[in-house]
């Protein structure tokens, strides 16, 4: 592809000669020769100087260089998109493999790839355009929209609701029954039953091993566009807003409520019963058990502001100077009393 098409393609501006030849992408420091790379990151602007790539994807601000650049007010995206276009998704011709097991009850839409050793059960419906990869299930009385994907070993439990264009990464679980036990008179707990499905909106994609429980009762609800990381755990009865992130090992207790745009970094554990406000940045490992308003930076657990964390997390680190001053002077302020 030439340098002048990948731009138009794009939707960029080009600073440089339209007929070099793109082959492909890469990073700043591994890129070479016919690549394109890079630059969102201000830190990393000092690469563009030295990288080998034959063009470079950067703001519209950035500084002139002799490398050719492909200016836009996103370059993160755009560079996301020409990923896209030198790496386009595999794609799965319409087949039902002989090994699939479909019930004569349920309904596939038309186009849909379905592997070896898939389940569908029965009452279910499937919208047009489906891949079901293999060892994928999916249970009874389940509602599917178009041009759903579920890679191997992904599973949809009875009754769930999926809209259009969601996808499912290996081993993603949705409806999985929440962690509800009641203890019996005689102390033993006894198992709640978890009545709910679970909801998922257009163009969610839930990532490998990540579960999605079901509702003790009503429904758990992951609202379209949002993004489940590996290993995320969504506690039965929870909601999650519009376009909100949730990164790898994330943990909602039950009836937690999530916002529009939040982004809950690694490691992140909301308590049960919680309302964390439209907008809200968790940064990694925090911890809350209490709600956070809307459009707040939040770290540490328990957590708080992030920027009075981070001035907490500075002084930290010199505790035991600051120990051994204290005491200091307590010594000398003894010292200087009168008996």
């Amino acid at each position: 592809m030439r340098l002048g098409e990948l731009a138009e393609t794009l939707g960029v501006q080009l600073h440089g000669n339209p007929e070099l030849e793109i082959t492909g992408v890469a990073g700043l420091e591994s890129a070479s020769v016919g690549q394109v790379s890079f630059v969102a990151n201000p830190k990393y602007a000092p690469l563009a100087k030295t990288t080998g790539a034959t063009a470079i994807i950067v703001d519209e601000h950035f500084p002139e260089i002799s490398t050719a650049t492909l200016r836009t007010p996103n370059p993160y995206h755009a560079f996301a998109r020409a990923i896209s276009i030198f790496h386009p998704p595999a794609q799965y011709a319409p087949d039902i493999h002989a090994t699939a097991v479909i019930d004569p009850t349920a309904t596939i839409g038309p186009g849909a790839h379905i592997g070896a050793y898939v389940v569908v059960s029965s009452g279910t419906r499937i919208g047009a355009n489906a891949t079901l990869l293999p060892h994928s299930v999916i249970y009874a009385n389940v509602t599917i929209g178009d041009h759903f994907f579920a890679h191997s070993h992904a599973i949809v439990r009875e009754g769930c609701r999926i809209g259009d264009r969601v996808t499912l990464q290996n081993g993603a679980i949705v409806g999985c029954d929440g962690f509800g036990f009641s203890k019996d008179d005689a102390g033993h707990w006894s198992k709640i039953p978890q009545s709910g499905p679970a909801i998922i909106g257009d163009d969610v994609e839930i990532q490998a091993n990540a579960c999605v429980d079901r509702a003790s009762v009503g429904e758990t609800v992951i609202a379209r566009g949002a993004k489940l990381d590996n290993f995320a755990h969504i506690g039965h009865s929870s909601t999650v807003g519009e376009d909100t992130l949730i990164c790898a090992q994330t943990g909602l207790a039950g009836s937690s409520h999530i916002g529009k745009n939040v982004i809950l970094a690694g490691q992140v554990g909301i308590a049960g019963h919680l309302t964390i406000g439209d907008g809200v940045i968790m940064t990694a490992q925090s911890g809350t058990s209490h709600d956070v308003p809307p459009g707040k930076v939040v770290s540490g657990t328990p957590a708080f502001e992030n920027r009075q964390w981070r001035r907490a997390s500075a002084v930290f680190t010199r505790l035991p100077e600051l120990s051994r001053i204290v005491s200091r002077l307590a010594r000398a302020n003894r010292d200087e009393t009168p008996s």
